[in-house]
């Protein structure tokens, strides 16, 4: 690389030489950066012999001579001993040898290809001390010394053998959630996984996420330069991909790790996402096509923590999430930890990205879901349950989750289960407030439950969701 005033023309009487070393670390990379690879630059990237530089620039005086004629100047060196490079002895164990390469080879076989390959060594007492050529980049520990021994004396010297590789049984505690048994959910389901880069685009991240990213010292290019803070990143992506292909409905999810700054430090953490837009169901004959909504998406990680038997421990909380809708978020919490979150894309987002609105997304750590219960039995009773549903009138704000978990609070050995199976918002209902219909199932183990029974346990939940959450019975 030159430019035209260092050019070498017809008119050319005087040509200056020049044979250097660069060291490797410094020189990776700036090709690169500078679009410019060249020759040189490849050589100087792997590495070259640092005491060769005189013999060289001497060859090529030589060859420039004996072409074009002329008269050659002093050579001029200049270098710093401090600086250079300097191969160190490596420690050669004689048993190691035919431990690695399966076969026992002579010590003066062993020597001779040594020396053969231009290295000094000194006998041990359990093997030799190895000095490589200055040249021999790829010679730095005694694992490169045994496969230069192999490929000198032969592949086909050394006998075939099967491997000996003791099995032991890894022990799975029966509670835990494995990771395969989360990815065969979701792909029962109707997912399918995907597998993205964890370098992404510094751009694209800042539009999902605030945290600090991990910055590359040397990217593949600069829309990879940083490394994922969540795997939305990549999966937005993906989704962007199918739909400008006419794959208007995409379920992906995709399990991996995600990087952050903490300080000095870099946190790793495992994590399940995914994304969801589309139909709910593929396009059929028996039914119409139905946009899928939050609930459906809610749905799919409720069976996911139904894994572990413990479904009770994870709960849904109101939340505010960058990338996500303000009226259509949920953080999920455990043991009163945030372990992820569940919502509609943000329209900003879903507009700069060119996703539709109704598109969704989900994250989960999965050392948040991995530690569940073992199974217990429950007898059956043998006498029927009875099921009273109730309509209340609450304000909008209040969740329906929230009047679950305080119904189920409620002292009662014959109130069994509790579920919301209607929501109305309209005529009737004073501004600002909603119906709730739910379902009472109430059950004895040991007896038939009589009228009396079961109205006591419906004036409590009505009396307690009153004074909790100013709660009144539908007329």
């Amino acid at each position: 690389m030159g430019g035209e005033q260092s050019s070498v023309t017809d008119a050319t009487k005087d040509v200056f030489l020049e044979s250097a070393f660069f060291a490797p670390h410094l020189i990776a990379g700036k090709a690169r950066s500078y679009g410019l690879h060249t020759d040189s630059s490849h050589r100087f990237e792997r590495g070259v012999d640092p005491q060769k530089q005189i013999e060289a620039i001497e060859k090529a005086t030589a060859l420039l001579l004996e072409i074009t004629g002329g008269e050659p100047g002093v050579v001029v060196e200049a270098k710093s001993e401090a600086d250079l490079p300097q191969k160190g002895e490596i420690s050669l164990r004689e048993k190691m040898v035919s431990k690695v390469l399966g076969v026992s080879i002579e010590r003066a076989v062993i020597e001779d290809i040594l020396v053969r390959l231009g290295m000094e060594i000194k006998t041990t007492d359990d093997g030799w001390t190895v000095l490589p050529p200055q040249f021999r980049f790829d010679i730095e520990i005694e694992a490169d010394l045994i496969e230069e021994i192999g490929r000198v004396y032969g592949y086909n010297n050394i006998p075939d053998s099967a491997a000996s590789v003791p099995q032991v049984l890894q022990i799975i505690p029966e509670a835990e959630v494995t990771l395969e048994q989360v990815e065969t959910l979701f792909i029962e389901r109707g997912y399918q996984e995907a597998v993205t880069y964890s370098f992404v685009c510094p751009e694209t991240q800042k539009l999902i996420n605030d945290d600090s990213a991990v910055e590359l010292t040397n990217p593949i290019s600069a829309d990879m330069s940083v490394m994922r803070t969540t795997i939305w990143t990549g999966l937005v992506k993906a989704a962007q991909h199918n739909i400008n292909r006419q794959n208007s409905r995409v379920r992906l999810f995709e399990s991996g790790s995600i990087f952050r700054k903490d300080g000095d430090k870099t946190v790793q953490e495992k994590t399940v996402a995914g994304i969801v837009t589309g139909s709910r169901k593929p396009d059929q004959w028996s039914c119409k096509s139905q946009a899928v909504d939050f609930y459906d998406v809610k749905a799919d990680l409720e069976a996911l923590f139904s894994l572990g038997r413990n479904e009770d421990q994870f709960e849904f909380t109101t939340a505010k999430n960058k990338a996500l809708h303000p009226g259509q978020t949920a953080e999920i919490i455990r043991g009163g930890e945030s372990i992820g979150w569940i919502g509609a894309i943000h329209p900003a987002l879903a507009k700069k990205l060119d996703l539709p609105t109704s598109t969704y997304l989900f994250e989960i750590i999965l050392d948040g879901i991995t530690q569940g219960e073992l199974n217990k039995y429950h007898s059956i009773s043998k006498f029927p349950s009875i099921r009273r549903d109730i309509a209340i009138v609450i304000n909008d704000n209040v969740e329906a989750g929230a009047v679950v978990k305080s119904i189920l609070e409620i002292s009662s050995e014959i109130l069994h289960d509790v579920a919301v199976f209607d929501v109305y918002r309209g005529e009737g209902i004073e501004k600002d407030c909603k119906s709730l219909a739910i379902s009472l199932i109430l059950r004895h183990f040991s007896r038939t439950l009589i009228d009396n029974e079961v109205d006591d346990v419906v004036e409590q939940v009505v009396e307690k969701l009153s004074q909790q959450f100013g709660a009144k019975l539908r007329n």
